[in-house]
């Protein structure tokens, strides 16, 4: 059951006032625009940290142009004929400054750090609400909340765009915005962000659905270290959770009625049923009845159709791997229940197979613009994998160790082990192989082959271009919004 989305006219309030102008990452300070008697109450801190939440539902994020860009530019996905232009740019690596949704991508997760930062810089009047009013368990717990997403949007932020302003306090009153901060630097507030958060937050069970637990953390924590490459610290945040396991089924991950499951470490939560007014016009803001994502429609065989799963991802399957069927659909299948597929692949432009996941044809013949199946941002089967890179890599780890974490990952898809006695390039081939498989069209793929710097191999013949395509440019409004970001300080070959 979705128990947390809480649609209230105050969180739609402080969704407009806590956010950054549509021009640049600034906005006069919130404080002045809210009464001073805010943070009075639970609901007011409830609703405010909720405000948090709701960036992750913009168009600029979850609700279009995430799984585009992120699946588009690792080339899990090809690109039908009606596919528009500004999404087939991610394809063929010919995006720039302008491009809208790549601005759309920043000032949505600058607009979330914001409505963090008046959180947080607020914790002495949420700490100061008498303890017979809300619990101190509560009160900290909330702002752990704020600086999980923090962290989390600035981790979304440097991974795309290097070197970024880092941004841990409400906006001055003149409206100067922040020069860029260096990669370390944004790491190093993730990190403490993230260390603050994990002893604040509750234990998965504990919590409500859909909110940041301490598990979601501990899990991120033990990512971003793994992406600086410190893998004993990894290890130690992954070792640290408790209370998850794999879905004996693969395909409940993907599925609306089995959310929030023993896999799951955090999702990024829609239901249709709170609201979708918001939609199409949520691009950055967060603000309003945003409930739902376009991923059904846009990927839909039976629908839009935009995209198809590409050969190059079809091909990567073993034989008897189980979840080929359960993340694709193909000639000779049945779906919605018992309605045959019958020669409907290569359709409407190119295209051998259609996407399962997050789609809703299990059930239904076709889609809506309004689906409200959750992403699973953290699982628990890529914590594995991330255990067994982290395992093989570090100095002393063992690769058999390693070999029997990924064969975990592989048991639940009716494959064999990958054995013992494998070479560390050995464990490597295999997690890349695994990790394309089991984490196919979920946003990961091309955050792993920019750190481990095989995407030019990866991506050739595609316009990818090393030194150039691992990152995207600043936005353009920013640089011509923001004294302090100059054309001087654009990303490398833009």
């Amino acid at each position: 059951m979705k128990k947390f989305n809480l649609i209230l006219a105050v969180v739609t309030s402080i969704a407009f006032t806590v956010s950054c102008s549509e021009d640049s990452l600034e906005l006069s300070n919130p404080n002045q625009l809210l009464p001073d008697t805010f943070f009075q109450n639970p609901v007011q801190v409830q609703s405010a940290v909720n405000a948090v939440y709701a960036n992750l539902q913009t168009r600029g994020l979850y609700s279009r142009h995430m799984f585009f860009m992120m699946d588009n530019m690792s080339h899990e996905n090809g690109g039908n004929t009606q596919l528009e232009a500004d999404k087939r740019q991610y394809l063929d690596f010919s995006f720039d400054s302008s491009h809208g949704a790549i601005g759309a991508y920043w000032d949505s997760c600058y607009r979330g750090i914001n409505k963090a930062n008046f959180v947080i810089e607020n914790s002495d009047k949420i700490n100061a609400i008498l303890s017979s009013v809300m619990s101190d368990i509560d009160k900290q717990k909330f702002i752990g909340e704020a600086k999980f997403l923090r962290a989390l949007y600035n981790f979304f932020l440097v991974t795309r765009f290097g070197d970024i302003p880092l941004v841990v306090a409400l906006p001055p009153d003149d409206g100067v915005g922040p020069a860029k901060n260096t990669k370390a630097e944004i790491y190093g507030q993730i990190i403490t962000d993230l260390q603050a958060a994990i002893p604040a937050l509750l234990n998965k069970g504990e919590e409500e659905e859909g909110r940041a637990n301490k598990g979601a953390a501990q899990a991120l924590l033990g990512k971003v270290y793994l992406f600086l490459e410190q893998y004993d610290d990894a290890l130690a945040q992954f070792n640290a959770l408790s209370g998850y396991e794999l879905e004996d089924n693969y395909f409940d991950n993907f599925k609306e009625e089995t959310e929030h499951g023993v896999e799951s470490i955090f999702e990024i939560q829609y239901n249709d049923d709170l609201g979708t007014s918001a939609q199409w016009n949520s691009s950055v803001s967060g603000a309003g009845p945003n409930e739902a994502t376009f991923r059904g429609q846009e990927y839909g065989f039976n629908d839009w159709f935009n995209v198809f799963p590409s050969d190059n991802l079809l091909n990567e399957y073993e034989d008897d791997d189980i979840r080929f069927e359960q993340s694709f659909w193909v000639n000779g299948q049945m779906f919605a229940g018992g309605t045959l597929l019958v020669d409907h692949f290569p359709s409407n432009g190119g295209g051998n197979a259609g996407w399962s996941k997050y789609c809703n044809y299990y059930k239904d013949v076709n889609e809506d613009q309004t689906s409200g199946i959750n992403f699973k941002y953290l699982r628990y089967a890529d914590v594995l994998l991330m255990m067994a890179e982290c395992e093989s890599m570090r100095a002393g780890g063992s690769q058999d160790v390693a070999a029997g974490l990924i064969d975990q990952v592989r048991t639940r898809a009716g494959l064999a082990s990958i054995g013992t006695g494998l070479s560390e390039s050995q464990i490597f081939e295999a997690l890349v192989h695994e990790r394309k498989v089991e984490l196919a069209g979920e946003q990961t793929r091309f955050n792993d082959i920019i750190r481990w710097g095989n995407a030019a191999t990866e991506l050739a013949g595609t316009n990818f271009v090393a030194g150039k395509h691992e990152l995207f440019p600043i936005p353009q409004s920013e640089i011509d919004s923001n004294i302090n970001i100059g054309s001087e300080d654009q990303n490398p070959g833009y």
